[in-house]
């Protein structure tokens, strides 16, 4: 299976595992993700800059480029996937924001809309399937007790993202239990860890992240898994002791793939 992938900037430093793990488990489950040539910034101001376009532009260049492909987009950060998402539902659903944008881009840089996008958890769900994960599975993580953790950005907006039910997700739940582990049933899976108020105010991400870390802990958990690289960022530097990885992690850990290596 061929997909086109937008890694973004922070799996190229801070989030780097992220990215290896997802790599080297796509390879174990006969997926080829093909990093996109020309990909910049996905512009993760889209939230908090409705009616500007310019740091959407490095977005639809990636759309445009799976298109010509013909293949999905994939990504596996919360934030390029959300963005992504939104993007390429704007331009679909809003004339006056895609004349704007066709404005600014080249013709040969032109986006006629048909990219599916796609996180890589909607991807393993929906077109490798859990069932099939979990023959490949050879590092059972058995008897670990794990706290899925969704945040923001991987399910909301739900009307355009659509990955799943934003109120009762169970896309990571069903993953962990494909890779033999125990999903732990919490209240605080999809509240904000704070990470967008952590430049204004420090203490009250931290104090938003250490509530979602003792609420694992209280639930039995013995580690948080997520998605997005400021969750991460923000659940270990609450310093509440609790270990939080990616979810790439755990796929590359349970597939065999030699994680210590990367």
């Amino acid at each position: 299976m061929y997909v086109s992938y937008f890694p973004g900037c922070t799996l190229k430093t801070k989030a780097v595992r992220l990215d290896r793990c997802a790599r080297k488990s796509a390879e174990i489950l006969g997926i080829e993700l093909q990093e996109l040539d020309s990909w910049q910034c996905c512009g993760g101001a889209f939230t908090s800059a409705a009616d500007e376009v310019a740091t959407k532009l490095s977005s639809v260049r990636a759309l445009a480029e799976a298109e010509r492909l013909g293949r999905p987009l994939v990504s596996v950060c919360s934030a390029c996937y959300n963005v992504l998402k939104q993007t390429d539902h704007a331009f679909k659903t809003d004339p006056e924001f895609a004349s704007k944008v066709r404005r600014y881009l080249a013709p040969d840089e032109c986006y006629n809309g048909g990219t599916e996008v796609l996180h890589l958890l909607e991807l393993l769900r929906d077109k490798v399937g859990f069932e099939n994960i979990a023959k490949k599975v050879v590092n059972p993580l058995k008897g670990v007790k794990i706290a899925a953790y969704y945040g923001c950005m991987l399910l909301r907006p739900s009307d355009v993202l659509g990955l799943d039910d934003p109120e009762n997700p169970s896309v990571m739940e069903e993953l962990i239990r494909a890779l033999g582990g125990e999903a732990v049933g919490w209240s605080q899976r999809n509240e904000c860890c704070g990470g967008y108020v952590l430049l204004e105010s420090p203490e009250l991400a931290k104090k938003r992240s250490l509530e979602i870390s003792s609420d694992a802990a209280a639930a039995g958990a013995d580690m948080i898994v997520t998605a997005c690289p400021l969750c991460r960022y923000n659940l270990d530097k609450a310093g509440s002791g609790l270990p939080t990885v990616y979810f790439t992690e755990l796929l590359a850990k349970a597939l065999g793939a030699e994680v210590d290596e990367i």
